[in-house]
């Protein structure tokens, strides 16, 4: 494929598919069962799960949604912003979205699928792209969803694991114990300015299987959204997406899930927002009504009287995640805790691997600062851009949390949503929440 093809192949608009329905809920309750069978034959525990998995309305968004597969980079970039994967200490992790810049196409239905680059598996591990790719999928769906759902609200999507080392010591997985409680992935939290928020868990999964291996992957995906309860037991509501991208020119299909609850952090209103939070050792398992001498489930609970604490917490992994989307370093550890990896974004351990705030764009009229990074597309230099919108920046640059909230949550519908921007000369996408991500080819002084 040619330069200038990838780069209007990254901005057109096409079709997903979305499926949410009673007979999706029946054939996940089905995968639950069986594995729950397959588990007791083997002397082991079943996992404790929703109790009941929903299909969600759909109206809103018809049975399918359009996107741009930049704006899906754009979503996974956010997503995966503060993950720390591999010594590059920033590059490998801040851009890891743009191996897949030639993974997506349209098919002659106007769906979106995986392009040829896409199947090849030489060039991507496929459960890798998979999962990666159904993060960014799926988290580009939801915040579609919850627009529509609570208008007049601002949604953002907050790396769980980030926000959840401020309360536990999340030992247990990475020391490779299998009993370690399970965790969703994300949370989407609902907020305005002035009101508590609402928090949703939520666990992206991604196959190159048929829908079967969807239905085993929501019902593990049960499991993990049920890790964590946070306020009045058993109210917290939660989704789950499954994606499947077909190994041949099939369309991709988004599978979506929802636990009902109310998710409101009860006592949190007005909270200060600036103020740094600190680490806490918050009591383990879940408060779950229980019989004489049982011992309380496994997992993690957010109790009412430290919801306060957790919406600042949200709050604040929310700016981390923004600042080290414009380049980390000392702008996102001021956000972090220790436990959340502080020392991780104040010191850069390789030279030349640190990416900083070093850039200014204006994008569609407007001005944003961030970070940049080039590479070879095809053979051609590129110049990826991303960042935030000034004004929103200065903010965060400078601690104040509210302020940017107050701003943001204003200016959330004012965002152009044109995917090509001619002056820039390439793909670009903007999302509610003030950040940008651009590609174009890059032009020698």
């Amino acid at each position: 494929m040619k330069r200038a093809d990838v780069l209007r192949d990254l901005a057109q608009p096409w079709n997903v598919a979305v499926h949410s329905t009673s007979d999706l809920a029946g054939s996940v309750a089905k995968a639950a069962t069986a594995d729950d069978k397959a588990k007791r034959e083997k002397n082991q525990a079943p996992l404790r799960r929703k109790p009941e998995l929903r299909p969600l309305p759909v109206k809103p968004l018809g049975l399918s949604l359009q996107l741009t597969p930049w704006d899906v980079l754009h979503s996974l970039g956010r997503a995966n912003v503060l993950a720390r994967q591999g010594a590059g200490r920033g590059l490998a992790e801040h851009w890891a979205s743009l191996k897949y810049c030639q993974a997506l196409t349209g098919n002659d239905g106007r769906y979106m699928a995986l392009s040829t680059e896409g199947r090849n598996p030489r060039r991507h591990y496929a459960a890798t792209q998979s999962s990666e790719l159904g993060i960014g999928f799926a988290l580009a769906l939801a915040r579609r969803v919850l627009a529509a759902q609570y208008p007049g609200h601002s949604v953002s999507v907050i790396d769980a694991e980030i926000a959840m080392r401020a309360g536990w010591e999340l030992t247990g997985r990475e020391a490779g114990r299998s009993s370690a409680p399970r965790r969703p992935g994300f949370f989407l939290e609902v907020w305005k300015p002035g009101e508590p928020s609402r928090v949703i868990p939520v666990t992206c999964k991604g196959t190159h299987g048929n829908t079967a291996q969807v239905h085993k992957q929501l019902a593990t995906a049960s499991a993990d959204v049920e890790g964590i309860h946070i306020g009045a037991y058993n109210e917290t509501p939660a989704f789950v997406f499954g994606t499947t991208l077909p190994k041949k020119s099939e369309s991709i299909t988004l599978y979506l899930l929802h636990a009902p609850g109310d998710g409101t952090l009860a006592d949190a209103k007005d909270l200060h927002l600036d103020p740094p939070v600190e680490d806490r050792s918050i009591r383990p398992g879940i408060d779950a009504p229980t019989g004489p001498n049982e011992e309380p489930p496994v997992g993690y609970h957010v109790r009412p009287e430290e919801c306060g604490w957790f919406g600042r917490v949200l709050a604040q992994a929310d700016a981390a995640g923004l600042m080290a989307f414009t380049g980390g370093g000392a702008p996102t550890a001021r956000y972090l805790t220790k436990r959340q990896g502080k020392g991780h974004f104040e010191t850069f351990t390789h030279a030349g691997t640190g990416i900083v705030q070093d850039v200014t764009h204006t994008i569609h009229g407007r001005k944003f600062v961030g970070t940049d990074h080039v590479f070879r597309l095809n053979g051609v230099r590129v110049e990826a851009f991303s960042g935030l919108a000034e004004n929103l920046f200065d903010h965060l640059r400078d601690g104040r949390v509210d302020q940017y909230r107050q701003e943001a949550h204003a200016l959330r519908d004012s965002w152009p949503t044109d995917p090509w921007d001619a002056k820039w000369r390439g793909p670009v996408s903007l999302h509610p929440d003030g950040t940008v991500m651009a590609l174009r080819r890059l032009r020698l002084r």
